[in-house]
């Protein structure tokens, strides 16, 4: 185990909108459907399809795992790919099509989001042979592994760096170098408004010129219009295909090439890039996904879907956040590393119009509406149970919420049992060890200690133990798998049974309508997925108070109850519950 790791990393904070605010004097108030089949009915890419006509990841349901906290096999307070393996069962039996993993290249941090070797894995998780064992094993139980890839920079202690630092052929252009601190128009790639060059171009001794880092000098940016450069990430992505996994998420799309001052993302060489790479991936794994993070309002993280040419999906930051809004109040977007449109904070709208909103925007994003991928929170926010206040009704709603909304949905580890974190006063807490039962740390590890207490790995947390007294207090409670498994009605088997819905009702598919729709004063939040006669709907009470079941629901005889989080005799929602009919 490496004692060196340093914690800079790729952090994006994030809060949640303001709570959105039912409409005064109104019993129900109705956002107009927008049909998603002409949208659907677009190619998905140039990827191939399967039999139905569909990518494999089209409707998948994908989870998403930081390695160094999942689980722990060799007992050196890490999580690793032997770990994982370990847990397929599990996975299994949650019902996920795919695994997402966060990077598990060789890094210096702890992280792994600074690559120092682009063919070993790291070796706080294992051997390679363990990684194909685990992808082996993932295999014959049909879940995918998609891995992390950064190609937009690297670590400064990379072999390229070192010579090009030196000046050495033929790595001297490989990054961006100037002799001269630009005097004005740089600064945050995310954030064209502050102005301050020297966050992103940084002075090396050795070579006394600047290279240029968008996200801080221990992580120099490729020059990605390089044509070694570009042959080199063709590389590397053909050997980690050639090795059987199913795709990638592709880390800070947005900012591959930058023609600064002014123009350090989303430029059309970004775009093209993109389309380049994905070509090249496509010619050699066609069934491959392509998932980009594009941290940014819909309209601009649907132009890498490049016409058809560039990326399969991108992620719908826009959802999260509005779920969020309507199940917390008095937050605020705090977006460190994207860029997002407070207006989505808007607090005068009904209970309906924020979900209906953002599939309206999917809808005129001119992009398939597989394309976004819906997610309720990831390793660069807080955890969503700790924004709820570890409210498992509200941790509920939000599962409810997700699942209504087509796309190919993704889950943070953790987030099916409504993990939460001590504070968010350090970022590995939104990272920390999975809880799977009362024994010793949670049954993540059988070591004295887990990684997130190494105060040689972390100086600045010395004195701050944080991870015991949060576990003690989550381990007097009902919060780990072990525990929700037992319970019929736990967040766990909500998840659980939301994720078999997905896969056997069509209606919940992309080709499926959606129609959002505020009740009792915009106390009751109704949405229903329809296609071909069939139907799904879901009644959420987003209130602390009692409110009724509209009367057409109890008396529609074609409905059946597939989930309440009361007696079905009763003919109201408690505060904060959920029930779900389908024809």
């Amino acid at each position: 185990m490496r004692l060196n790791l340093r914690t800079n990393w790729l952090l994006c904070c994030v809060a949640a909108l303001s709570a959105c605010e039912p409409a005064s004097g109104t019993k129900s108030a109705t956002v107009a459907p927008v049909v998603a089949e002409q949208a659907a009915a677009q190619p998905a890419t140039a990827a191939a399809q399967n039999s139905s006509g569909k990518a494999w990841w089209q409707d998948a349901v994908v989870y998403q795992i930081w390695p160094r906290s999942f689980a722990d096999s060799n007992q050196d307070g890490h999580g690793d790919f032997a770990g994982i393996q370990s847990k397929l069962p599990y996975l299994q039996e949650l019902g996920v099509d795919a695994i997402w993993l966060t990077p598990v290249f060789e890094a210096p941090s702890y992280h792994g989001y600074d690559f120092t070797e682009f063919y070993q894995v790291e070796q706080d998780y294992g051997t390679m042979a363990q990684f194909e064992a685990m992808l082996a094993d993932a295999k014959s139980r049909n879940i995918r592994i998609i891995l992390d890839l950064v190609i937009n920079h690297i670590s400064d202690r990379h072999d390229w760096f070192v010579r090009s630092a030196k000046g050495e052929a033929p790595y001297k252009d490989y990054f961006i170098w100037r002799d001269d601190l630009p005097a004005d128009g740089w600064g945050p790639a995310w954030d064209s408004s502050k102005i301050d060059p020297k966050v992103v171009w940084h002075y090396h001794p050795e070579r006394k010129q600047y290279y240029y880092a968008a996200f801080g000098a221990s992580q120099p940016d490729l020059n990605l219009q390089h044509p070694d450069v570009i042959a080199e990430m063709k590389k590397m992505a053909k050997f980690w295909l050639d090795k059987g996994v199913a795709g990638f998420r592709l880390d800070a799309v947005r900012y591959a090439i930058e023609n600064g001052p002014g123009q350090q993302a989303d430029t059309s060489e970004t775009i093209q890039y993109w389309q380049d790479f994905s070509s090249y991936v496509r010619s050699i794994a066609p069934d491959t996904l392509l998932v980009g993070e594009a941290w940014a309002d819909l309209p601009v993280a649907a132009k890498y879907y490049g016409d058809g040419k560039a990326l399969d999906a991108g992620f719908d930051f826009d959802f999260g956040y509005k779920v969020l809004a309507l199940l917390q109040t008095d937050a605020a977007v705090k977006a460190e590393f994207g860029t997002m449109n407070n207006a989505n904070s808007q607090n005068n709208q009904t209970a309906a119009q924020p979900l209906q909103a953002n599939y309206a925007e999917r809808v005129a994003a001119g992009v398939p509406m597989g394309y976004f991928s819906p997610f309720l929170t990831n390793h660069d926010q807080p955890r969503l149970g700790w924004q709820l206040n570890a409210h498992q009704g509200k941790a509920k709603l939000a599962a409810a919420m997700l699942f209504a909304s087509p796309g190919t949905t993704y889950l943070y580890y953790g987030e099916e049992i409504g993990l939460t974190q001590a504070s968010d006063a350090e970022h590995i807490q939104r990272r920390a060890p999975m809880l799977w039962d009362k024994s010793h740390q949670a049954g993540f590890t059988e070591a004295k200690q887990a990684w997130v207490q190494s105060a040689e790995l972390f100086p600045p947390q010395q004195g701050t133990a944080w991870w015991a007294p949060f576990l003690s207090v989550q381990l007097s409670g009902d919060n780990t798998v072990a525990d929700q498994q037992k319970k019929p009605k736990s967040l766990f088997n909500l998840y659980k049974m939301l994720i078999q819905l997905k896969k056997q009702r069509a209606e919940l598919s992309v080709a499926g309508s959606y129609q959002a729709t505020a009740l009792a004063e915009g106390k009751l939040l109704q949405l229903v997925r329809e296609l071909n006669g069939k139907k799904t709907v879901f009644l959420l009470n987003i209130s602390d108070k009692s409110q009724k079941i509209p009367t057409e629901l109890l008396q529609d005889s074609s409905l059946q109850t597939v989930w309440s989080d009361n007696d079905l005799t009763v003919a109201a929602l408690d505060g904060w519950q959920l029930r779900i009919w389908q024809n």
